[in-house]
């Protein structure tokens, strides 16, 4: 097992296989994502996702995964400022990107 500290990037793969490589403190405001990369099974030994540092989407398009990283690179640029503008969101794709931030659990108030 190494125990060598975690990249400070992980791999995000869609269900079309697109693979976005996202600094790994902006990822960790998904309540999932975070479960995913510190989730510990039998043993306590961690899982293959906090090997390896790559957590796959079936679920989520690439299409939907760009602005949802978009979003978590977003929120990290601008964590600490008070009056943040808007992201630009397509119209067509809000149902598709209100049930990715469900799945990825984006309303949690933790």
């Amino acid at each position: 097992m190494d125990d060598s500290a975690p990249s400070r990037y992980i791999t995000l793969v869609s269900s079309d296989d697109f693979e976005f490589v996202v600094l790994r403190d902006a990822a960790m405001i998904s309540p999932m994502i975070k479960s995913m990369l510190e989730r510990r099974g039998p043993a306590g030994m961690s899982l293959l996702e906090a090997q390896t540092g790559r957590c796959a989407f079936p679920e989520i398009t690439g299409q939907v995964l760009e602005k949802v990283v978009e979003y978590f690179h977003y929120w990290y640029k601008n964590r600490n400022r008070e009056d943040v503008p808007d992201m630009d969101i397509p119209v067509e794709l809000c149902l598709e990107l209100l049930m990715a931030a469900d799945y990825l659990q984006l309303d949690s108030k933790s």
